[in-house]
């Protein structure tokens, strides 16, 4: 890894509770992840994934360590800090879409845009070429209900996209979907990272799917077990 990672942990814990309930989710994780990169996280429930993606995305904070994005060392943040932070240099895509029912793709997709104060004409153009981006051209004004599963994934996707986040972070975003139509997700945030330079970090139990990223990392018992590129051997 270079010295200008864009992402860098450097002995990052998590432990939850105290006393004799306490229990460590992360213990000592040294992590660097450059720009443009894409990378699957792995390991079985409990390993610790979920809990260093939760720290990534600023949605938790570690009980020690140091977390740097672009220099900047997150853990020091404010709790509005972190917001902005999460506001305009991350997007998310998430197993169970988290789609508001009752609005269109178009609104859905807009969302970001109105946390960020920008004005309709703006969000309106930037959600219909998101939604362009994902393969939704026309279906702008369907509700969820209205869409299939992998559909209503290309929106949740189009809402992360349209901010233009420099990482997109994906927590099993096929785990809802059939083998297919998970392919053809996996396909489409492949592109966003070669064509559009994101990067991506994805947590996944599907080794097929981790095969389209270009590094795989596995957690074992709160600790990184193994740190590779694809096509190396184990």
């Amino acid at each position: 890894m270079s010295d200008s990672a864009l992402i860098r942990l450097s002995g990052i814990t998590k432990t939850y509770g105290s006393g004799q309930a306490a229990f460590q989710a992360l213990k000592g994780i040294d992590l660097a992840i450059d720009a443009g990169d894409f990378v699957a996280i792995m390991g079985p429930s409990g390993s610790g994934k979920s809990t260093a993606m939760n720290i990534l995305g600023c949605l938790d904070t570690p009980t020690s360590g140091s977390y740097e994005f672009e220099g900047v060392q997150v853990e020091q943040l404010s709790r509005n800090e972190r917001a902005l932070l999460r506001r305009n240099y991350l997007g998310f895509v998430f197993q169970g879409f988290n789609l508001l029912s009752r609005t269109t793709a178009l609104e859905n997709v807009e969302l970001p845009l109105i946390y960020r104060g920008e004005p309709a004409a703006a969000r309106h153009a930037a959600a219909r070429a998101a939604l362009r981006q994902v393969g939704l051209e026309g279906w702008e004004h369907h509700t969820p209900a209205e869409l299939s599963g992998g559909q209503q994934q290309r929106v949740a996707i189009a809402r992360a996209i349209v901010t233009r986040p420099a990482v997109l972070l994906a927590d099993e975003p096929t785990g809802n979907l059939d083998t297919h139509t998970g392919e053809e997700i996996m396909d489409l945030i492949s592109a966003l990272n070669r064509d559009q330079g994101i990067t991506v970090l994805m947590v996944t139990h599907e080794p097929d799917m981790a095969a389209h990223a270009k590094r795989v990392i596995r957690f074992v018992d709160g600790k990184v077990d193994s740190d590779r590129r694809n096509g190396e051997g184990a």
